[in-house]
């Protein structure tokens, strides 16, 4: 019985303790007295309570304009939206807070936050990549603009990480290409990928892959187009054997070019 006290009367005083910190954000929420909505605003952040913080910060933005505490206002007020994962107005703010405040304090650490919220909202790699674009053009204006931060190198590693993600998309385009045997938009895709990412890690399956769709864009191709598709492929099994000596594709490889070989035999028969 003595321990049902003991919960009712910590239920009691914890449901009192709730409802007076409840009261006292309404209480200044309501107050307009800017100072006092500023100053608990802040302490807010610092308690990392985003919501308040941002519910505060908005109510007293227009009224600090031009004044010295804009800044920091305006700064904090676009981490609450990062930290709430509201990532599109996380970077929209921070993007304006490095403008308004061109020569402030926070202006080099916003221009990075808000490269950093798109490369937070970067999607998988299957979908829309506007986001991703958005964030690399972010970043490397960071490193254009700052290239003595001690962000560069996460920045370029960031880059990195999105072009390959960007890369993989396009392989996957162009391996589609290839499966529903629209020959020429693959060998276009393919080359494309390696004009685009020449650090790409798939170039040698890639390379095999521009000669495997060359071989059957030739061979479905009419006669007339035919020779010169087949040299098109002996060229391009030149360049493979010389880069690749080694590679688990020679065997086929070799099969295309000797095919081609018999086949341009043919034609000029």
């Amino acid at each position: 019985m003595d321990s049902r006290k003991y919960y009712i009367l910590f239920l009691l005083t914890f449901l009192i303790l709730i409802t007076g910190c409840k009261n006292e954000f309404e209480k200044v929420r309501t107050s307009g007295n800017t100072e006092l909505i500023y100053k608990k605003g802040l302490e807010y952040f610092d308690k990392e309570d985003y919501q308040k913080a941002q519910s505060l910060f908005e109510l007293v933005l227009s009224s600090f304009r031009g004044k010295k505490e804009s800044e920091t206002l305006y700064y904090k007020y676009a981490y609450t939206h990062y930290y709430l994962r509201n990532y599109i107005l996380g970077s929209y703010y921070f993007k304006s807070a490095a403008n308004i405040f061109s020569t402030g304090e926070f202006k080099e650490d916003s221009e990075y936050m808000a490269a950093y919220c798109n490369y937070c909202m970067s999607p998988d790699y299957k979908l829309d990549q506007t986001e991703t674009l958005k964030a690399i053009d972010g970043f490397q204006s960071f490193i254009n603009t700052y290239p003595n931060s001690n962000r560069v190198a996460d920045s370029n590693k960031r880059i990195d990480e999105l072009r390959q993600k960007l890369a993989k998309k396009s392989l996957e385009e162009a391996n589609l290409y290839f499966n529903i045997k629209h020959y020429q938009s693959a060998i276009t895709c393919y080359n494309n990928l390696l004009n685009d990412y020449p650090d790409i890690s798939d170039r040698e399956f890639i390379k095999y892959m521009i000669i495997k769709s060359t071989y059957d864009w030739a061979y479905r191709s009419f006669s007339f187009k035919q020779t010169e598709r087949f040299n098109l492929l002996i060229d391009k099994y030149e360049d493979f054997v010389n880069k690749y000596p080694k590679s688990k594709y020679l065997k086929e490889v070799k099969t295309f070019y000797r095919n081609s070989k018999i086949k341009l035999k043919e034609i000029s028969l």
